[in-house]
């Protein structure tokens, strides 16, 4: 009669398996649009869920492995998951990259002979390291 047990068991991990890496799934996707949205506050609450659910999914799964295996479609999804989050990491990467070549050539940290403009609009000595601090 352990044939049931057993067949249950395999039922239930397979269940754990699918939660788990639907948990992933539902992250990912709420963190897209979190960063779509240019929603900071949002971005660092699902980036916290998903940290967690890529945790949970990955215990799941090594012990689904230590216990018969993994399904290959769920092993599937779960590639294609850790593919998407690599997406968005590099995404993230070319943003701030960006972001930091503005910041420099609208405030250069050492300007080139003093050639930085000032809020009055008149070149301005200092740059942006100096601890000059400009008022309107």
């Amino acid at each position: 009669m352990q044939y049931p047990r057993a067949e249950h068991q395999a039922v239930a991990q397979i269940d754990q398996l699918e939660t788990s890496v639907q948990a992933v799934e539902l992250r990912l996707l709420a963190l897209a649009d979190a960063l779509r949205e240019r929603d900071a506050v949002e971005v660092e609450r699902h980036a916290d869920g998903l940290h967690l659910a890529l945790a949970r999914a990955v215990t799941v799964c090594m012990h689904a492995a230590r216990h018969g295996g993994v399904p290959e479609p769920v092993r599937l999804r779960l590639a294609s998951a850790g593919a998407q989050v690599a997406r968005q990491r590099e995404a993230l990467a070319r943003a701030t990259a960006a972001l930091d070549r503005a910041i420099d050539i609208l405030m250069p940290t050492h300007s080139p002979a003093g050639k930085v403009y000032g809020a009055n609009g008149l070149h301005d000595g200092a740059g942006r390291s100096s601890g000059t601090s400009f008022s309107a």
